[in-house]
């Protein structure tokens, strides 16, 4: 398993330190969220690779036996009975890298977690022109 010891470039540099079949599963772990936050930026936060659309949307990594994605606790509660049969805590879901990943479920995951940034994202502008008037 990889050990990040300088700080990643990127999510390409994340990728490639692991061995080809965990590379596959990384990349259509990326191509999922990339198709549900098309506008996401992406960034490397606490040595994993991150997307960021109106804060921080979701973070995602390997690990020895599964890929784990880290939304925010709310998304894992709206998806509880979906998750059910995966690990979950608080802010985690793991993936068990020898089954296929659930990619619309993840796809879901991160749409939902789009619109409630975009939504939180909105309240705080309301919030603050009521401030200045």
């Amino acid at each position: 398993m990889k050990t990040v010891t300088a700080k990643q470039h990127g999510i390409d540099d994340y990728i490639t330190g692991f061995p080809e079949r965990i590379q596959r599963l990384l990349k259509l772990f990326r191509s999922a969220i990339i198709s549900a936050a098309p506008e996401a930026e992406e960034v490397i936060s606490y040595q994993m690779p991150a997307f960021k659309y109106h804060g921080m949307l979701v973070y995602f990594s390997a690990h020895r036996s599964h890929i784990g994605l880290y939304p925010s606790g709310s998304c894992i509660a709206h998806f509880k009975e979906e998750l059910s049969m995966y690990a979950t805590s608080k802010g985690a879901i793991l993936f068990p890298m020898d089954q296929p990943p659930p990619l619309e479920l993840i796809k879901k995951i991160v749409s939902f977690c789009v619109q409630e940034n975009a939504q939180r994202a909105a309240e705080k502008v309301k919030v603050t022109k009521y401030k200045l008037q």
